[in-house]
């Protein structure tokens, strides 16, 4: 018998892969999304579909009575531009959001909560990289400060309640389904307009590197963490991982690639760096391939090539999760 799992923000672009992967591997899913930025057309077949807002009484008694083993917590304000415009609507939604589902899981017996943290917001880079989990933390945003928050109240659960969590701390995620908009999306932001023809935006010089990890990477790493023994919880860095690759590649360099493999000229026009924004970003994997067992597969060349077929609509391909929603 399978899990009976919720995925919040599964009609999104990281949480639709994490529900996919969840459904193929045979558990029973729900997928909570209140489609503010996420499509019905993400949530994978099979799966049962729930609109709400995370910080709804319906999510909470969702949790409270639907009788899940696992919640898997995607659903976030995620802009850092938005954060930084707005820190009370950033931490409306991931902070107080949290809170209300996590009280709603403690309600309803939920074993364990996985939690999609950032490995680029939370830590201090201070030229010595890739940063492992134990990396001194002081977020440049108020999105990088929710999400560290938010680590400590589920490690504040975990020692009340007895519910078991576990992080993931992500470095850029791109793939499928990504959208074009957005600082976030990077990768889709420079293929939607290299495809077009036209010229890509870098605020910045184009030398700040970040480490881009795959999606289908991802949504591996949530599996495995959904499973297995948890070490004990004797600080916030326990039962944290980096997900990431490691390897750092210049925004620069990135457009370059995308270019050259849609056969393009690269017209790039410079903007003021943005503030909230860090220099430099990749994340050690060595505590994820130890404890998780987990590495990334699909190497940067060979990620882009499917995320620009998909996101450009060469060949047409559908994505894997095709939409035959059961709606609540």
């Amino acid at each position: 018998m399978g899990r009976r799992v919720l995925v919040t923000g599964g009609a999104g672009f990281i949480g639709s892969h994490v529900a996919a992967a969840y459904v193929e591997a045979g558990d029973e899913v729900t997928v909570l999304d209140d489609l503010s930025t996420g499509t019905i057309a993400n949530v994978p077949r099979g799966a049962r579909f729930v609109r709400a807002d995370i910080r709804s009484p319906q999510a909470r008694a969702l949790l409270a009575t639907g009788g899940f083993t696992l919640l898997n917590h995607h659903a976030a304000q995620v802009d850092v531009r938005i954060s930084v415009a707005d820190p009370v609507r950033d931490g409306d939604v991931n902070l107080l959001g949290l809170l209300n589902l996590l009280e709603g899981a403690r309600a309803g017996g939920v074993r364990r909560v996985i939690f999609a943290s950032s490995g680029g917001a939370i830590y201090v880079v201070d030229g010595r990289l890739p940063l492992g989990e134990a990396a001194a933390k002081l977020p440049l945003s108020p999105y990088g400060s929710a999400k560290l928050a938010s680590e400590y109240y589920l490690a504040t659960f975990a020692q009340l309640y007895g519910l078991a969590s576990v992080v993931l701390r992500y470095s850029n995620v791109y793939g499928p389904r990504q959208k074009g908009t957005g600082e976030g999306g990077v990768v889709a932001v420079f293929a939607h307009r290299l495809a077009a023809g036209q010229p890509v935006t870098i605020f910045g010089d184009g030398l700040q590197t970040r480490d881009f990890v795959y999606v289908g990477d991802v949504a591996e790493a949530n599996l495995l963490a959904s499973e297995g023994h948890l070490r004990p919880l004797d600080e916030l860095d326990s039962r944290a991982f980096n997900i990431g690759t490691g390897i750092e590649t210049g925004v620069r360099e990135l457009a370059e690639e995308l270019a050259a493999a849609l056969g393009r000229e690269l017209e790039v026009r410079y903007q003021p760096a943005r503030a909230g924004e860090v220099r430099r970003s990749a994340v050690a994997i060595d505590k994820a391939a130890a404890e998780l067992g987990w590495r990334p597969r699909t190497g940067l060349r060979e990620g882009l090539a499917s995320t620009l077929h998909a996101l450009t609509g060469a060949g047409s391909r559908r994505p894997e999760a095709e939409t035959a929603v059961k709606h609540a």
